[in-house]
């Protein structure tokens, strides 16, 4: 099945690697006019010139999406240049440095701003335009670590992200669940999704650029706990997203679905 997003615009938040770089390809390819937003500008620009250069239609606006200001105007950039807003998929994200109760007040303040609050500031910006455009679909970027916890033992043999990015996600996924109340009444849905164990350049060691080189941080962990034999790889997010944003979806909202070998069956 080919051009699913025919005639849709898409903003992805993150734009510029990983999974929000794997995520707009897909759109791209299957027919959406793709907003990129990120705040690493010449990263944004050459995936902006690879989707082009592919014969898909993208843009690429800067964008920080723990600034109020800056999100307000990159939205207000993004819906003038294809006429509207259908799509929205808040990528934009990552982990900190520092766990319970020694993680700084700064770390965690910072790590909450970009996951949460950014989530919020974004959907805020965009969610008039989705409305005057008939409805459309949003996906909120969460993690593992918003539904599990972890013992002692996990934590110092093989590690774990901060304390602030736990308690992020697991805010994002209860703005996931309210949002979704709030958009039926205008056809908006808002689904969430957890990834695992993907190989990204946040979450790598090694070369992203080699996949038989590169370890994912937590690798030990995921391999332990995981059904299916990792790791994932940004596509396989990317095909997830496209699935809750297009009509194949259109009766699925308010849920957030682990993408991840298979963690949460086996534990």
């Amino acid at each position: 099945m080919a051009n699913r997003l025919e005639g849709k615009v898409a903003i992805i938040t993150g734009g510029n690697s990983g999974i929000g770089e794997g995520t707009g390809k897909l759109f791209a390819h299957e027919g959406a006019k793709v907003i990129l937003m990120a705040r690493r500008e010449a990263q944004g620009r050459a995936v902006e010139a690879a989707i082009r250069d592919d014969g898909g239609e993208a843009t690429f606006i800067t964008c920080d999406v723990t600034v109020e200001s800056s999100v307000n105007s990159a939205v207000a950039e993004a819906a003038g240049t294809y006429g509207a807003i259908h799509i929205l998929f808040n990528n934009a994200g990552g982990g900190g440095r520092g766990h319970f109760p020694d993680e700084p007040t700064e770390e965690f303040n910072r790590v909450i701003n970009v996951n949460l609050n950014g989530t919020f500031y974004v959907s805020r910006a965009v969610w008039p335009h989705i409305v005057k455009a008939g409805g459309g679909a949003v996906v909120n970027m969460s993690s593992l670590a918003a539904q599990r916890g972890a013992s002692p033992r996990m934590h110092d043999e093989f590690g774990s992200t901060s304390s602030s990015y736990w308690a992020a996600k697991a805010g994002v996924d209860a703005l996931t669940r309210y949002m979704a109340g709030v958009g039926g009444k205008d056809n908006i849905r808002v689904n969430g999704i957890r990834p695992g164990q993907i190989m990204t350049p946040g979450a790598t060691r090694g070369t992203i650029n080699d996949p038989d080189g590169g370890h994912h941080a937590f690798e030990k962990l995921f391999d332990l706990m995981q059904i299916l034999p990792g790791p994932g790889y940004p596509v396989d997010v990317a095909n997830l997203v496209l699935f809750l944003v297009s009509n194949e979806s259109r009766f699925i909202t308010g849920e957030i679905i682990n993408i991840d070998g298979g963690v949460a069956a086996k534990i």
